[in-house]
């Protein structure tokens, strides 16, 4: 799908905007409650850089099913549309992120019916969607029954992606660029080509980093996470470590790729040979990384913005054609 990403709308009800009508963007954030907050942080600070020639409003929602503890239902409660409003609303665009897996497969999760809702809601709403990550999985399963593969092993880290593709999403990105990627499972590239995805970016360690396909609207998926900011992937990583300690994982887990310097590196490398000698909750009380220098710089941040201004930069060019086609009929029918 070479050229621009959106097609023009069909079945979306046109409204006219003036002035800095805003952009109203639904973010449903999935996220288990340890990264429910900075999830949203994350991807408001990015929508605020890239949509700073808008006027971006995010509404927020999520789903109801979702196994939360007291704190997490808590700010859902209190910070959250309920998702009726969602069903009943109207979007510029969607971003929905996944959750933690609870089930062996996707479909025996309980807010599956939730997201299949979505899926056809959006699809029959031509509203353009970001799916992130397990929502991307999640999504080509229920479009195109193509199921994601289990990894020999975690990928986490900063990876090297080229362009392969025209479209307008990587318009003004350089031929390559670093993004995070962090998931135990992965949608073959081969597979999402013959079904009609179109991959725009990929990676020769990560694999397809982000695709998208036209379903009335156009639907965007990311296998990486351009929304992470610098401290995610550190915070993940002391997260499974944390695992590992308390006896729920069985390895330790491996360091982010390209992610820490070299005296960082050693630091948790050393750690980790303490760790699987004595092995012990307590440990974590130790873990490197209290100093601020242990944090690598936002390497990703400008090609992240990018994206995303391309994105509403699109969602911005059809709305004003809306509006347009919108303002024409009414001269029409003055005349």
């Amino acid at each position: 799908m070479n050229g621009p990403l959106y097609s023009p709308t069909r079945g979306r009800v046109a409204h006219a905007r003036t002035g800095r009508e805003p952009l109203v963007i639904g973010l449903i954030n999935n996220m288990p409650d340890g990264a429910l907050q900075s999830t949203e942080q994350q991807f408001s600070d990015l929508l605020a850089r890239a949509g700073a020639g808008y006027n971006v409003r995010l509404r927020v929602f999520s789903f109801p099913e979702l196994v939360r503890g007291e704190a997490g239902r808590r700010y859902v409660e209190e910070r959250y549309e309920s998702i009726d409003a969602l069903w009943s609303g109207e979007f510029d665009g969607l971003i929905v992120t996944g959750a933690e897996p609870r089930t062996a497969t996707l479909p025996e999760e309980v807010y599956w019916p939730s997201l299949t809702r979505l899926l056809d809601w959006a699809i029959d709403s031509e509203t353009p969607t970001i799916w992130s990550c397990l929502a991307a999985h999640a999504a080509v399963l229920y479009l195109s029954g193509i199921a994601r593969r289990r990894l020999p092993q975690k990928i986490s880290g900063l990876f090297r992606c080229e362009k392969t593709s025209n479209d307008a999403l990587v318009a003004d990105l350089p031929t390559s660029w670093r993004i995070p990627h962090s998931r135990l499972n992965t949608v073959d590239a081969e597979q999402l080509a013959a079904a009609g995805y179109e991959i725009v970016s990929f990676s020769d360690e990560a694999g397809p980093d982000t695709f998208v396909l036209q379903r009335g609207a156009p639907f965007v998926f990311f296998q990486g996470h351009p929304e992470y900011d610098a401290g995610a992937l550190f915070r993940e990583y002391r997260r499974d470590v944390g695992r590992y300690l308390a006896g729920t994982m069985e390895t330790y887990p491996e360091m982010p790729t390209g992610y820490f310097d070299d005296q960082t590196a050693r630091a948790f490398a050393a750690f980790r040979n303490l760790a699987e000698r004595e092995r012990t909750r307590e440990l974590l009380e130790g873990f490197p990384g209290r100093d601020a220098r242990a944090i690598p710089p936002h390497l990703w941040l400008d090609p992240a913005v990018r994206l995303y201004s391309n994105w509403l930069s699109a969602l911005g060019t059809e709305c004003r054609s809306e509006a347009a086609t919108v303002a024409g009929a009414a001269v029409l029918r003055g005349n």
